[in-house]
């Protein structure tokens, strides 16, 4: 017998498998295409490091911060479609119960605006994939700035290098505290950081003749204002050095480290 499985937590994740055990089946249990190349965190089910993983996306989330660590993503043509933009923010009820459930008015008056890391443009081929960006353990409190300018400036050209037939894995998230909001429930961070692995051959193994990297660091604050998002470009070892996560962890080592040392151009 065999089961295709996405999990939600790490505890429904435990839950299945002691079933699958105590029924005695043989089964495999398919990992989410969107932690294929590594969990950059080792996230599970700690307050602060709280794996939660959906059909769309995956993501390590602190209760402490309010807000996800990283969000982890494939992207290519298949996600895209026609869907509007839902704009339906709201608490995510995967939290655990006492952990604080973000709301969408915890934002209201604080000068930053709902910032998604899995972008709504990229999750467009339903109504579903597309509302489950809005939940807000997938928004970060962003500068203006930093999100209506640089930062969906790279998410524009991921999404066309994905119409253009490549494969990406995507991985974001944001490092310190600038300020607290809502009660200093919500931190606000300091930067913001994305790094991606392109392949050119979808479908196939990375290699180090088909694979390509980029990764920013940025500014979160309005300094950036009119600048360009390639300014902010780094390597993937500069994001892992800064943030002490390690990316792409399920790739061959001596592909990993070619790849995460070259900038992209």
């Amino acid at each position: 017998m065999k089961f295709k499985l996405i999990i939600s937590n790490v505890c429904s994740f435990t839950a299945v498998i002691l079933v699958l055990l105590l029924a005695g089946c043989t089964s495999t249990v398919t990992q989410s295409v969107h932690l294929k190349y590594g969990n950059p965190s080792n996230a599970n089910g700690s307050q602060n490091n709280y794996l939660i993983v959906k059909p769309e996306y995956a993501l390590s989330y602190s209760c402490k911060a309010g807000i996800p660590n990283w969000v982890s993503w494939q992207l290519d043509r298949s996600w895209l479609g026609r869907t509007e933009r839902s704009d339906n923010f709201r608490p995510n009820p995967e939290l655990p119960t006492d952990c604080y459930a973000v709301r969408p008015s915890d934002y209201r008056g604080s000068g930053f605006d709902r910032g998604h890391l899995v972008p709504s443009g990229d999750r467009t081929r339903s109504r579903i994939d597309n509302e489950s960006t809005f939940f807000m353990t997938n928004i970060i409190p962003q500068s203006p700035s930093n999100n209506r300018e640089v930062w969906r400036e790279l998410e524009e050209y991921s999404r066309e290098l994905a119409y253009r037939g490549k494969e990406l894995f995507v991985v974001a998230g944001s490092d310190g505290i600038a300020k607290k909001i809502a009660d200093s429930q919500v931190v606000v961070p300091k930067f913001t950081w994305k790094v991606i692995l392109i392949l050119d051959n979808p479908g196939e193994e990375a290699t180090a003749q088909n694979t390509r990297t980029i990764a920013v660091w940025m500014p979160n604050s309005e300094a950036i204002r009119n600048t360009d998002w390639q300014e902010y470009i780094v390597s993937v070892d500069r994001v892992e050095k800064n943030t002490g996560y390690n990316f792409f962890s399920n790739l061959p080592k001596g592909l990993q480290k070619k790849i995460e040392a070259a900038s992209y151009r």
